[in-house]
């Protein structure tokens, strides 16, 4: 029995000894394979290796900038940060110093207002199951004041994501023109969805770069390992023709407008007809690209066609002077007009002015007039000058989405009422290229808007000439009396300092089938020419359904508009008042200061000059001779406006307590500084102390706030 029982021990020995081996065997040919091969599970093991300890890391590419055509910045990248919280309690390793939120509503009160939230709303994101959390909209691309602020309250688990966020100094500032630009849902890479940040897209784009390096567990580099550079592509930089200056103008006044009369739209445009440039574009509504809540992207100016009104007889004046068939001191019998069983009446309920001039006419904007002008160039003659002022076709302006006009032309009634404006659809931008032939002797100038992209540089074009020179001066001259006569309907848009020609229009709004009626259910628009005799500037405003107060007109609300802007405009570029008219008051001549280059003289002596002149002077740095000034040499100021004077040695931050956010983005662009704002009205803190050295690229947020008195 025993010797049996030692016999199997033995057996059961032998295999496992032969199992033993067996396994040793295999193990050991597969570690001969896998040192002569390098795979393991069909990976391979070096690269492996090579990847546990390789680090790559993103550097960070800018967005190209969008700059004015005097190179200030009206877009551009800033740093920014997204709210995150950690919710995971296994992040605290130590219970003095937690790592997680511990108090959600604790944080949640005191965090709330810094983001703008409801408190509850935040407690609930708080109390979420999940490690970490973020805070939506609210919580992303805040600014360095409000990451500062929040850093402050000490939160527990309350921390930031470092990214950029795409910075619009000016706010809402030609907001339409300029579009706005979203991460994209799926590779989360900027985008643009509207204006230019979405047609210059590809040109705008930009590209990280990346560093690839080996090291250890600890994260220093590993010797004698190469180490990958891939450079970041900005974007490129894109000059537009837009002038900053000349866009505050407009901007100021349709502000005003639109908190006094509340319209459905406005819409203002100032070009340059000699060359085509867009040197303002505006209209509302409109809302600040730097905040998450707009609703409405259109451009009213290139993408909304509707019916011109009488700023159509422009064209149809200047189609019957070039035919040869308008005489101002031919009569006609002004009030109904009968076409057959259609009757043509006159903006007065058809009581008309009796028996009167076509030059009078035009001054009263009298539609039978216009009837009576578009039969005798003839219907067919007529859609000819229709085309060749580029009414019926796009501009093809460099912004996307322009629409394109209806031109109606089938029935008699059509084609005599789109003389007057009535009847067909035409677009705003599509009555500044037509107005153009009009104040550039007859040569018709693509309207344009973007003026540089990297070195291609845009250069005006000639796209028509509708009329001839001598028509053109002659439309001028007529269209100058509907300002100045006193029959005129734009007397509401006489200048003290310059002769204006021009041209109201009022036109009915078709809607649902039927045009509407009753006080202010129109579009009132106007189109006006500066010096008249040699136009240096166009101006177009138009303002839909605005609530009227008593004894207000269209036309007066326009005037509110043109204006300030057609007037500041003209001084802003130098312009020199029109001889014959009414000489502008000793004290707007005396309030008026022009500058002079000061560079290179003695920054005492210019300080004080400056002084006696009325201006607001600030000097930065303390040597003795001015190196650098803004404005430039040829601008000028009204008193108590601001003028920078750069000198040698260290710079220090001014005060900037009570100054408007103009002066500031003044200061930010001549001193190179990254810049960054909250809120609206006047200054009232900055990040950077006053009194304190600066340099370039230096990061300035400023908070704004409006004085309630």
């Amino acid at each position: 029995m025993k010797e049996n029982k030692n016999k199997n021990m033995k057996i059961v020995a032998g295999l496992l000894f032969i199992l033993f081996s067996l396994l040793f065997l295999i193990l050991l040919l597969r570690i001969t394979y896998i040192q002569a091969t390098g795979k393991f599970a069909g990976h391979d093991l070096v690269t492996k290796a090579e990847e546990r300890y390789k680090s790559k890391k993103t550097i960070e590419a800018q967005r190209g900038k969008i700059l004015d055509n005097k190179g200030n910045i009206l877009v551009q990248d800033n740093p920014s940060y997204d709210v995150i919280a950690v919710l995971d309690e296994n992040m605290t390793t130590n219970k003095k110093k937690p790592r997680h939120v511990k108090d959600p509503e604790k944080t949640a009160i005191q965090l709330a207002p810094l983001l703008d939230m409801d408190v509850n709303d935040v407690k609930q994101i708080l109390l979420k199951d999940k490690k970490q959390v973020e805070f939506g909209k609210s919580g992303q691309g805040i600014t360095n004041d409000t990451k500062k602020k929040i850093e402050k309250l000490n939160l527990p688990g309350i921390g930031f994501r470092v990214g950029t966020k795409r910075d619009y100094p000016n706010g809402d500032f030609a907001s339409h023109v300029l579009g706005i630009v979203r991460n994209d849902p799926t590779t989360n890479k900027p985008m643009g969805i509207s204006g230019l940040e979405k047609s210059l897209n590809s040109n705008l784009d930009k590209k990280d770069g990346y560093v690839i390096s080996s090291e250890d567990k600890f994260g220093f580099k590993l010797p004698d390992k190469e180490t990958k550079i891939v450079a970041p592509q900005n974007g490129e930089t894109v000059r537009l023709t837009l002038d900053s200056k000349i866009q505050f103008f407009l901007e100021t006044a349709i502000n005003k407008v639109q908190k006094k009369n509340n319209p459905q739209k406005i819409i203002g445009i100032v070009s340059d007809p000699k060359t085509g440039k867009i040197l303002a574009m505006s209209s509302r509504p409109s809302s600040n690209p730097n905040k998450n809540d707009i609703t409405y992207y259109t451009n009213d100016v290139v993408s909304y066609a509707y019916e011109p009104g009488s700023t159509m007889k422009i064209f149809t004046l200047a189609s019957a002077i070039e035919e040869g068939v308008y005489n101002g001191n031919d009569t006609y019998k002004s009030g109904i007009y009968k076409m057959g069983t259609e009757k043509i009446r006159d903006h007065n309920k058809g009581v008309g002015w009796g028996q009167i001039t076509f030059e009078e006419g035009v001054q009263r904007s009298s539609n039978v007039a216009f009837a009576l002008l578009a039969k005798k160039i003839k219907p067919d003659k007529y859609y000819q000058y229709i085309q060749s002022f580029g009414l019926d076709q796009k501009t093809k302006i460099d912004l996307p989405n322009e629409a394109n006009s209806t031109i109606n032309y089938k029935y008699k009634r059509d084609q005599i009422s789109t003389a007057f404006g009535q009847g067909t659809a035409i677009t705003p931008i599509q009555q500044i290229q037509a107005a153009s032939a009009i104040a550039n002797k007859g040569k018709m100038m693509r309207p344009y808007i973007i003026d540089q992209i990297k070195d291609e540089k845009h250069k005006p074009q000639v796209v028509g000439t509708p009329i001839s020179e001598n028509t053109a001066s002659e439309t001028l001259n007529i269209l100058e009396t509907v300002v100045s006569s006193k029959n005129g309907t734009g007397k509401p848009f006489k200048l003290n300092d310059y002769k204006v020609a021009g041209k109201t229009g009022t036109a009915q709004i078709f809607e649902n089938g039927r045009y509407l009626s009753g006080v202010g259910n129109n579009i009132f628009s106007f189109i006006g020419f500066a010096p008249a005799n040699d136009p240096e500037l166009v101006v177009y405003v138009a303002i839909q359904q605005p609530k009227l107060q008593v004894n207000e007109t269209g036309s007066v609300l326009l005037s509110e508009i043109f204006n300030p802007t057609m007037k500041n405009s003209l001084k802003y570029l130098s312009v020199k008042p029109s001889s014959d008219t009414d000489k502008e008051s000793s004290d707007e001549k005396e309030s008026e200061v022009k500058i002079s280059s000061y560079v290179g003289k003695s920054t005492k002596t210019t300080v004080e000059n400056l002084k006696t002149e009325g201006l607001n002077v600030i000097t930065l740095g303390k040597g003795k001779e001015v190196t650098d000034q803004f404005p430039t040499s040829g601008d000028k100021l009204i008193k108590n406006e601001l003028i920078l004077l750069k000198t040698n040695g260290e710079i220090k931050m001014p005060n900037l307590y009570g100054w408007s956010l103009r002066n500031v983005m003044y200061l930010a662009n001549f001193l190179d500084l990254e810049f960054s704002f909250e809120g609206k009205g006047y200054v009232v803190k900055q990040s950077i102390k006053p009194g304190t050295f600066i340099n370039k690229k230096d990061s300035l947020e400023i908070e704004l706030k409006v004085n309630e008195d």
